[in-house]
């Protein structure tokens, strides 16, 4: 299974799209952009896309809980656009690790995500 993740960056808006199962090499490119992001505009707003997504092997999963856990307050808003019910239990699964307002859409509403974000 090949993994894909790619970032769109639209002022204090980080767009991330995942495809496959991400592992700790997958955090590299993610973590450092958003931390600049955080330094730049103080809070910031993501959106997460996943699409054929399978979700994180083991260090991946503990590059999120490390991530998660230090910028813990620095994420106001959060959209997670996913095309299956574990896609949206885990929107629900990451509200008390953030103090961010976490919301899911389904894939046709990618646009409604969008300019919820940007509201």
């Amino acid at each position: 299974m090949t993994t894909h993740v790619s970032e769109e960056i639209h002022g204090k808006v980080l767009e991330v799209h995942l495809t496959g199962r991400l592992d700790r090499s997958d955090y590299e490119k993610f973590v450092p952009s958003s931390e600049e992001m955080i330094k730049q505009h103080g809070k910031i707003r993501i959106l997460v896309e996943m699409h054929d997504f399978h979700g994180w092997k083991a260090g991946a999963l503990w590059e999120d809980v490390k991530w998660n856990a230090k910028h813990f307050r620095d994420i106001e808003r959060l959209a997670v656009v996913g095309e299956t019910n574990w896609h949206h239990w885990m929107t629900m699964f990451c509200k008390p690790f953030t103090t961010a307002t976490v919301r899911y859409f389904t894939p046709d509403k990618i646009q409604q995500a969008r300019d919820w974000l940007e509201s």
